[in-house]
């Protein structure tokens, strides 16, 4: 059985100008231990993809279709009591910010006791010490405050408190978007070392295509609301099929050869007004007349590997 099967997600958000559509029909499925990537440019509808799989979307935001199944438990349609439970024991979320995350009137081990009596888990000053051990902090942190700490520190406390429960499934939305690239690395090591250890599949969000390419086994790449990518990361980076995934590839800056580089020209479409057909087609070097009149449907290319492209 998955992990986590997404079926048709959509999430509209109401505005004076009527409904975004952040999201548009996303599905997928997450074995245990996989890592899934999810990537593209700011406003593709990632994080709030992402959001979407714990119910932590406030209005004006609503998810107004589709399926969220974890143990055959549909959160989507979960009522607010069962959703309480299933947050942090069968799903947890490893925030962007972590000290905006953190209680900060509260000391590490009070947000951890705190944690564990909403669930009526087993708690105690070992079980803290033993969380805090395994993302590599001494277990002296539990008794200092969130400012007290770097921010991998305060990152590495939030992993802890995602893992206390021995979720299925970690969502981690952008978790080193704030530190530099030596503790980007550090984090995302203990990311993937805990995530091992529980056997749970890891949904992560981000814009760097280098940094997916270390951590995920899977990346899916959102443009526009909508999944356009979705394959293995070794396919992916060796051969993608849409040309908005290659243009991301392409973007990347590289160490073998001096070159000028290489911005995806144009802007995103309007999420109120979507051109007809394609939403990449007046982006794309590749248009056909048809990608302006015509909505692409999924293709399966191979085992794990599908795209939303007429040109793929």
């Amino acid at each position: 059985m998955s992990a986590l099967s997404v079926r048709h997600l959509t999430v509209e958000f109401a505005t004076r100008a009527g409904a975004a559509r952040a999201v548009n029909d996303v599905s997928f499925d997450l074995e245990p231990g996989e890592r899934l990537g999810l990537v593209g440019e700011s406003g593709s509808g990632k994080t709030t993809t992402a959001l979407s799989l714990l119910r932590l979307i406030r209005p004006p935001g609503r998810l107004v279709a589709g399926e969220i199944l974890i143990a055959g438990q549909d959160i989507a349609a979960a009522g607010p009591e069962a959703l309480r439970r299933m947050r942090a024991a069968r799903i947890a979320l490893v925030p962007q910010g972590a000290m905006n995350a953190l209680n900060p009137v509260l000391t590490c081990a009070a947000q951890f006791e705190d944690l564990f009596a909403a669930h009526n888990a087993q708690g105690g000053r070992a079980r803290i010490a033993a969380l805090l051990t395994s993302v590599g902090l001494d277990p002296a942190v539990a008794d200092r405050y969130p400012h007290q700490l770097s921010g991998g520190m305060k990152q590495r406390v939030c992993i802890a408190l995602a893992i206390a429960l021995r979720p299925a499934v970690i969502v981690a939305d952008e978790p080193t978007s704030a530190l530099d690239v030596i503790v980007q690395k550090q984090v995302l090591k203990t990311l993937i070392a805990v995530q091992r250890d529980l056997g749970a599949a890891v949904v992560l969000v981000g814009h760097d295509m280098g940094l997916m390419a270390q951590f995920a086994h899977r990346i899916g790449v959102m443009y526009a609301g909508r999944l356009v990518e979705l394959g293995p990361v070794r396919e992916i980076f060796a051969d993608p099929r849409h040309p908005y995934t290659r243009m991301l590839i392409d973007s990347l800056p590289g160490f073998c050869e001096r070159g000028v580089f290489k911005g995806i020209p144009g802007l995103p479409p309007s999420l109120l007004s979507p051109p007809p057909g394609c939403p990449f087609a007046p982006r794309c070097p590749r248009a056909e007349p048809r990608c302006a009149v015509e909505v692409p449907e999924t293709r399966v290319l191979g085992p794990g590997h599908e795209v939303r492209c007429h040109v793929a």
